[in-house]
């Protein structure tokens, strides 16, 4: 039986760990407090991911190493490297593949929809961490130290997933409240499931002629965030969605106090402009279809602490 080591136990990380044991694959799952989910093919470690020699202990006779675990938002410049170095060090050593998890931040601004060729050219701090991992993890791939590939999406949707729709929009619109967004709302958005980055991640690991390259999760056409709150509200039977605009001082008096606020505001410009995902090589390559954006939503409330009964028409 293979052993595939999945790093991080949040909504990719389970996700993956839980589609790999039910296909019969023995899973080790590492986090620093032991957490994951229970499956009989699914074993739990707690261990220090960023520890070079901890990590390894764990992957020597790994067969795939799927990298998706991710530091605090405010703390990505201090803590992602030394994870990176961490578990490209265990994928050279121990020689499994190693297949991680990026997003787009690493492009900047772009116009029109975005596909893997496009030149990274960050213009954030957090994109020019994403920018230098991968182009640091893809250097090793070419120059055979490492076998490696990327999945990246847009804004995540899903059981316990975070993003600024989550955060900002999903709970007002439940409880029939007014939403405030610090961008437009009515620009043109990808969001992708977060059930379908783990579909491909383990379609990337299991084809190694798509090592060597990044590739876009499969996604649904894009939609506002004012479209997005239309379809919550009526996938959950709650009253009709109402989304405004944030006034800039507000996010801004909001990040003086809550750290990953004051992070929102470098990425603004991924929500006052279209900002749309093309993922045309991966559905083709894997003949994966997106989840209906539907689907990915009535999933997320039901994941939500009370599932269906934090829902306004469950209570009127």
């Amino acid at each position: 039986m293979s052993l595939h080591v999945v790093i991080g136990a949040g909504p990719v990380g389970t996700a993956t760990a839980r589609l790999l044991a039910a296909r019969g694959d023995h899973v080790r799952i590492v986090t620093r407090s032991g957490s994951g989910p229970d499956h009989p093919n699914i074993e739990r470690i707690a261990a220090d991911a960023a520890d070079p020699a901890a990590l390894l202990t764990h992957c020597a006779d790994a067969t795939t190493l799927y990298q998706c675990a991710q530091p605090s938002y405010h703390r990505w410049p201090q803590d992602f490297p030394p994870l990176h170095r961490a578990v490209l060090t265990a994928a050279e050593l121990s020689g499994a593949a190693l297949i991680t998890v990026g997003n787009l931040y690493g492009y900047g601004e772009f116009d029109g929809p975005v596909t893997e060729s496009h030149p990274l050219r960050p213009n954030s701090m957090k994109g020019r961490v994403r920018a230098d991992m991968w182009s640091e993890q893809l250097a090793a791939h070419r120059a055979g130290r490492i076998r490696t590939a990327e999945v990246r999406g847009s804004d995540y949707l899903g059981p316990n997933a975070t993003s600024a729709f989550s955060v900002l929009v999903l709970p007002a619109v439940l409880a029939g409240k007014r939403a405030l967004v610090p961008a437009d709302p009515d620009a043109p958005h990808s969001w992708t499931a977060t059930e379908d980055v783990a579909r491909l991640l383990i379609a990337v690991a299991d084809d190694e002629t798509a090592w060597g390259r990044a590739w876009h999760v499969p996604t649904p056409p894009p939609l506002s965030v004012r479209a997005l709150a239309d379809l919550t509200a009526s996938v959950a039977g709650a009253p009709p969605a109402r989304v405004g605009r944030m006034p800039a001082g507000l996010l801004w008096a909001i990040g003086l106090f809550v750290p990953d606020a004051r992070e929102m505001r470098e990425l603004r410009y991924q929500f006052d402009r279209p900002f749309v995902l093309d993922s045309s090589d991966a559905t083709a390559c894997f003949a994966l279809d997106p989840t209906p954006l539907e689907v990915t939503l009535r999933a997320t409330i039901d994941g939500m602490p009370g599932g269906r009964r934090a829902q306004p028409a469950a209570t009127r």
